[in-house]
């Protein structure tokens, strides 16, 4: 499901800005970024955090996408594939996909690498989020903490959360090798795993037996410039 984050704002920065270097500059200033999401989706919490930490200010428009506000034709205009997040770069120019984002906003920082082969590993854990883990452990949980609809899709659930638990089994072998997923460095494959694996517990996924995960998650946490999902909701 890529879909919130926290109502129409802008972020305060003082004081939450990251190291010197893992900023860059905004890829465009003309305009203030407008991110389109939904509060709650580990989605549209992606690319909010990154511009957090990189000192990118922007302003968040809420879709309630349960009551159909992606797929009125205003926003099938802006997003012909109907889901959010969208980033309106600029009035008019819109950017669909949560890790496209990640990418786009991320050029030039140390998030996203320089060097061709630390950069393909990123992208490798950007296409492995999106396949393997977002459908199942992101699924679950809004069914679950979203939608409040656990009972009706009780089949689909136990079908979908043993592949969600198998995308877990494959970060921990990873992190138990790793401080975080590409290797020493903080990258945005870290934002994009971290944004459905640090809340997979509202979708009854129990980390117990994912102790390298944990101790990544306490690592994401506690990266510059962090903001955690429901403090950026009540902001």
């Amino acid at each position: 499901m890529d879909g919130g984050f926290c109502r129409t704002q802008r972020l305060p920065l003082s004081g939450n800005r990251c190291s010197s270097d893992t900023r860059a500059t905004p890829p465009r200033t003309r305009a203030m970024i407008v991110l389109h999401g939904y509060t709650g989706s580990g989605n549209c919490y992606k690319p909010a955090l990154l511009m957090r930490q990189l000192g990118i200010p922007y302003q968040w428009r809420e879709v309630d996408i349960l009551n159909g506000e992606s797929r009125t034709p205003a926003f099938l205009a802006k997003n012909a594939n109907g889901r959010i997040p969208l980033l309106e770069v600029e009035p008019g120019r819109y950017l669909a996909e949560s890790n496209a984002m990640l990418c786009y906003l991320a050029e030039g920082s140390a998030l996203l690498p320089a060097d061709r082969w630390a950069r393909a590993k990123v992208f490798e854990w950007l296409f492995f989020e999106q396949y393997s883990h977002e459908p199942f452990i992101a699924t679950v949980r809004f069914w679950v903490a979203i939608q409040k609809s656990a009972e009706t899709n009780a089949a689909k659930i136990a079908e979908l959360r043993p592949k969600g638990y198998a995308a877990l089994g494959v970060m921990e072998t990873q992190l138990a090798k790793t401080t975080f997923l590409t290797g020493a460095a903080y990258t945005i494959a870290d934002i994009a795993l971290y944004a459905y694996t640090h809340v997979a517990d509202e979708g009854g996924f129990d980390l117990a037996g994912f102790p390298a995960v944990r101790d990544w998650l306490a690592r994401v946490a506690a990266q510059p410039g962090h903001l955690t999902m429901a403090a950026a909701a009540a902001t």
